[in-house]
């Protein structure tokens, strides 16, 4: 059985995780990989639908997701996590139960993020009618050692998502392009 790894983006809301995940979900499945995708709002609508965003709720459904995700790498899955997971500590917990993971920060300026906002969140916090959105009313702490760094700001998503790859690669959880 081909071993399973866990590939978690981490960054700002609108960042561009759910981008990068899904483009990085086509490339893993070319390469005939058993892959899935655990978005950060879909997961916390079917998972964690009992939790608001309090530091101590946004830490169980953290915990929810990295167990479901250890479950499927044990079972030779490439899971990509796109889950804001605004704190270090929450991170470093995944990864010690997890095993075979990789942290990505989806790096971008918060203004940036600002404008893309596809769901408002950012105009809704400045609004005053949500409190607790990351990066505005909540801390995000950022990697220290993350082993991918993308800026999203800068670089194409085929950049941003080639990076991941080599990254995979020199783990060796992926074969390399030229290689059988």
């Amino acid at each position: 059985m081909r071993k399973g790894f866990a590939v978690w983006l981490t960054g700002l809301p609108a960042s561009g995780k759910t981008t990068i995940a899904r483009a990085l979900e086509k490339i893993l499945r070319e390469k005939k990989l058993n892959v899935e995708v655990l978005d950060g709002d879909e997961v916390r609508m079917n998972l964690s639908p009992d939790l608001g965003f309090t530091k101590e709720d946004r830490e169980t459904h953290a915990r929810r997701v990295a167990y479901v995700t250890k479950l499927l790498v044990r079972n030779g899955v490439a899971v990509i996590v796109g889950l804001i997971s605004p704190f270090r500590n929450f991170r470093e917990q995944a990864r010690k139960q997890i095993g075979n993971f990789v942290e990505v920060w989806v790096k971008c300026p918060i203004e940036e993020c600002m404008k893309r906002d596809p769901k408002g969140l950012y105009k809704k916090a400045i609004n005053g009618e949500i409190n607790d959105l990351t990066g505005i009313q909540d801390p995000y702490e950022e990697p220290l050692n993350s082993e991918v760094t993308v800026d999203t700001s800068k670089e194409s998503l085929e950049e941003s998502v080639n990076k991941i790859i080599k990254k995979l690669e020199e783990l060796k959880y992926l074969t390399t392009s030229h290689t059988s």
